[in-house]
């Protein structure tokens, strides 16, 4: 582990033996041979003044010794600190911001895009528990922390220290949306005994949802319903398939079924099990009802020109087309 080093500066109100290492003088003797002539040899003495750097214990504050890192004298920011961080909607989100030598001074958080302060070292000034400060000491890290990230959350935060004039840091948040889909169509139509698969996609997402649920008009879909629902999600790439499969579907099967991903939308799909009826009456539904109305009348048209000298006629064939009509209004709708 690197030792931190501290210097006694003098001169700044500090007394001996502040800091962590101070410079001490000792004198130290040494001989050396020497020639005396006539092949003599003969040893000399002399002293010399050496000085050197020795631990001491510091009796005073920390705020009383000024640290010296490199060609820094203060507080400054890490060159390892990120700029961007790219965080998942509806996950948690952490900004890191490493302050080196930061003394006694404090670091701040502040979101720029409405100047709010979110953070004086631990302490929080801001309403909304998602926010936090957290510290580490091992690695003068202060990192914001945003849980479960909205949107709206995207955009530059600053981390900020008191020195004077102010050093900012600047981090950019960027939030990833994933897209929710059902495959196929918004209703889907099966008959009766049939075996049905709905699938959800959840695209462009950094992480899989810790779950998956599924609801049928409201209730949550169970995967050991009698053997009946099978339910099944998969991590593929970048994307996330959710299976829904519903064997020997019958009419109760019939409504709108939902995939829920936590912390993030949902989709839904309508489900329409047929026992004999014909799909494209009931896609057409209301919106083919004006259709047959317009039929409806031109066969009454046609029926009131043919019978125009039998009333008796006219009446009964008029009152058999109604109740044709009343039957099965679909008879009287073209094919489109």
């Amino acid at each position: 582990m690197e030792k931190d080093v501290a210097y006694v500066v003098k001169g700044e109100g500090e007394g001996e033996g502040v800091g962590e290492e101070e410079e001490e003088e000792e004198e130290e003797e040494e001989e050396e041979e020497i020639d005396e002539g006539d092949g003599g040899r003969g040893r000399r003495r002399r002293s010399r003044r050496v000085s050197y750097l020795r631990p001491c214990v510091s009796t005073r504050s920390h705020s009383l010794v000024k640290r010296f890192d490199g060609i820094y004298t203060g507080p400054y920011f890490d060159s390892n600190s990120p700029t961007n961080i790219t965080a998942q909607l509806g996950s948690h989100a952490y900004l890191p911001c490493k302050v080196r030598q930061l003394g006694n001074k404090s670091v701040s958080w502040i979101r720029r895009r409405d100047s709010h302060i979110l953070s004086v070292d631990r302490t929080m000034f801001i309403p909304d528990e998602r926010f936090q400060a957290i510290f580490a000491d091992a690695s003068d890290t202060w990192t914001l922390q945003v849980k479960y990230v909205q949107a709206r959350d995207e955009g530059e935060y600053e981390c900020q220290i008191s020195t004077d004039p102010k050093k900012s840091h600047i981090i950019k948040l960027n939030i990833v949306v994933p897209k929710i889909e059902i495959l196929g169509d918004r209703d889907m139509y099966v008959k009766t005994g049939s075996t049905v698969a709905i699938r959800c996609m959840i695209k462009q997402s950094l992480e899989g949802p810790f779950y998956v649920f599924w609801y049928h008009e409201g209730d949550r879909v169970l995967n050991y319903q009698q053997g009946k629902i099978d339910i099944q999600t998969k991590r593929i790439d970048h994307d996330t398939v959710s299976s829904l499969v519903i064997r020997n579907a019958r009419r109760e099967d019939s409504g709108n079924y939902t995939c829920s991903p936590s912390n993030l939308d949902s989709a839904s799909v309508q489900l329409h099990v047929l026992n004999g009826e014909h799909p494209a009456a009931i896609q057409r539904g209301i919106s083919s009802a004006p259709g047959g109305c317009h039929t409806f009348w031109w066969f009454v048209g046609v029926v009131t020109l043919y019978s125009s000298h039998g009333s008796r006629n006219y009446i009964l064939v008029l009152l058999a087309i109604m109740v044709l009509y009343s039957k099965n209004p679909s008879y009287f709708t073209p094919e489109r």
